[in-house]
């Protein structure tokens, strides 16, 4: 049953495929913005840029559906610093003890003390919206398994059950599009910084096409990442980002 005060109907599984998925299949039959599905098991979860997300049990894993507008902007790019904020206080609202220790991770990543907790997937269908979640809770991926070290929330203090959490992002990101509307994007952009790698982090930016080295110096107006280079300033729009060291 809906929570009459909350605009989300939460919708929780045992088990599903891909939260995203049901997701993306529910815009198509014509589902209403504001659905909210969690899976405590999630068995073909995906990450950015076609990678598997690995659900290493006792995980986050949830989607909501949105009109792509409902902000009031017509900007895409926007639903990223949107997503992101929303999902660091989130969390950090699930367990104060991570304070000091989150990071956004440009665009959209979530490290603890430099290893990756979390990632969101943004995907579109028509005029709809699929925003996923997914954060390592009480277990972390093996580094045999994504190839990177991972970090979970339960290695700073108690976790709450998922539903907890997932309705503790709901609330933010209730909050984030109401200030997205009111505020516009230079909002967004500023609080994101607040949260983000601080000016001057060492980074480097690869995809399949180039691959940079830099230090982060801050967001274009536009939220695009800005670089500073030996070559002079680079703005990047996309690709894959490695804090030097190591995340």
């Amino acid at each position: 049953m809906k929570d009459q005060s909350s605009p989300w109907r939460l919708e929780c599984f045992a088990e599903l495929g891909s939260t995203s998925d049901f997701c993306l299949e529910q815009a198509r039959q014509g589902a209403d913005s504001g659905l909210a599905v969690l899976a405590y098991r999630q068995t073909q979860g995906r990450g950015s840029r076609g990678r598997q997300w690995v659900d290493a049990g006792q995980s986050l894993a949830l989607s909501v559906l949105l009109d792509a507008q409902q902000a009031g902007q017509d900007m895409l790019g926007g639903w990223p610093f949107v997503a992101s904020l929303a999902f660091y206080d989130g969390l950090l609202r699930a367990v104060p003890a991570v304070a000091g220790h989150l990071m956004i991770k440009w665009p959209n990543d979530l490290l603890l003390d430099g290893q990756k907790a979390g990632g969101i997937l943004i995907e579109r269908e028509g005029g709809r919206l699929v925003i996923g979640f997914g954060a390592n809770l009480t277990q972390a991926p093996s580094q045999q398994q994504t190839g990177r070290f991972a970090a979970c929330l339960g290695q700073y203090g108690a976790v709450p059950p998922a539903k907890d959490v997932a309705q503790c992002i709901l609330s933010s990101l209730t909050h984030w599009c109401t200030v997205w509307q009111q505020n516009g994007f230079g909002a967004l952009r500023q609080a994101w910084l607040e949260r983000a790698h601080p000016v001057g982090t060492p980074l480097v930016v690869s995809s399949r096409t180039t691959y940079e080295q830099g230090k982060f110096a801050g967001l274009a107006e536009d939220g695009r990442l800005l670089l500073d280079t030996e070559t002079g300033m680079k703005t990047i729009t996309t690709g894959d980002i490695l804090l030097e060291e190591g995340v």
